[in-house]
C-alpha cells in the first residue's frame, strides 16, 4: 500500500522538543509515505504523543524541521531563518490533518450528526445541506447511521470514538493522526474502533497511529517505530520488529506487552 515515488507525506528531521528542562524529543528523524500506516509504540513518556502533536503544531518544536506533504509545519523559512506562521496560517495547515485523541472530545450539547457537520460548516464554509449529506455518509461508514440523532452521553465509548473519527474525516484530510485511540475504551469496544481504522487503511488513508494494540500494528501497519526516551530506538516492518526485535530496550518492552 505504500508509495515509493511520491514525496513523503510526513518528514521529520532532527526534531527536538522540551518542556522546561525536560527533553521529550531528542532528534527524531523519520519519513511516512503517502498511503502508509505508520505505527508508533513505546512506553508511557517516550515522546510518542508529543511527536504526534508536533505534526499539526499543537506543540511547537524547539529544533529541527517537520514537513507535511512538502510544506514546512508551523514555520516559513527564509534563508537560514525560520519565522513562525500566523495562527490563521497554522489553522489552514491543520485543515488537512485529522486528529483523533485518546479522549473523544465531542461537543456534549450536539448530536453525533451535528458533531460531524460542525467543522466543515464553520471552518470550510460548506453549506449545511452538503455537510449533512456527507456527515450521514460518514456515520454510515463508521457503522453509526442509526445513532445520528444521539448525544455523546447516549453513546458508548467505542461509539463516541467512531463519531470522533467521522468528525475528523469530515474535513477530508490528507493525513490522519491517532493518539492511542483505543486506550480509554473497555476491552470489548476496542475492536469496533480498530475495524474502522482497518477500513481507512484499506481505502489508502495515510495514518500515523500511536498505539498499544500490537495485533493491529502487526496486521495493518506498514512501518513500526519503537520510541523510548525521546529517541527512535528501532524501526522496520511491524512483523519483523514485533517477532524479532534487535535492540535490548525493544525486547524488554515487547516482553511486557506481547
Amino acid at each position: 500500500m505504500t508509495s515509493t515515488t511520491a514525496q513523503p507525506m510526513v518528514r521529520a528531521e532532527n526534531v527536538h522538543k522540551s518542556f522546561g528542562h525536560v527533553k521529550v524529543l531528542q532528534g527524531i528523524d523519520l519519513e511516512v509515505a503517502p498511503q502508509e500506516v505508520f505505527c508508533l509504540v513505546g512506553p508511557s513518556g517516550s515522546g510518542k504523543s508529543t511527536f504526534l502533536r508536533c505534526i499539526n503544531h499543537l506543540e511547537k518544536i524547539n529544533g529541527g524541521r517537520l514537513w507535511v506533504d512538502g510544506q514546512l509545519v508551523g514555520y516559513r523559512q527564509k534563508g537560514d531563518k525560520l519565522y513562525e506562521l500566523r495562527d490563521s496560517e497554522v489553522a489552514a495547515q491543520r485543515r488537512d490533518i485529522g486528529m483523533v485523541f485518546q479522549r473523544f472530545n465531542l461537543f456534549p450539547h450536539m448530536t453525533a450528526l451535528a458533531n460531524v457537520m460542525e467543522a466543515p460548516v464553520q471552518v470550510k464554509g460548506v453549506s449545511r445541506a452538503v455537510a449533512r449529506e456527507r456527515a450521514e455518509k460518514l456515520l454510515d461508514r463508521v457503522g453509526l447511521k442509526d445513532k445520528a440523532g444521539n448525544y455523546p452521553a447516549q453513546l458508548s465509548g467505542g461509539q463516541q470514538q467512531r463519531v470522533a473519527i467521522a468528525r475528523a474525516l469530515a474535513m477530508e484530510p490528507k493525513l490522519m493522526l491517532f493518539d492511542e485511540p483505543t486506550s480509554a475504551l473497555d476491552p470489548e469496544l476496542v475492536g469496533e474502533v480498530l475495524d474502522v481504522m482497518r477500513g481507512l487503511a484499506e481505502d489508502g488513508m495515510t495514518m500515523i497511529v500511536v498505539t498499544h494494540e500490537m495485533g493491529f500494528a502487526r496486521e495493518v501497519g506498514d512501518s513500526l517505530v519503537f520510541m523510548d526516551g525521546g529517541v527512535v530506538v528501532e524501526s522496520g516492518n511491524p512483523r519483523d520488529v514485533l517477532s524479532n526485535p534487535q535492540h535490548e530496550r525493544t525486547q524488554a518492552f515487547l516482553s511486557k506487552v506481547l
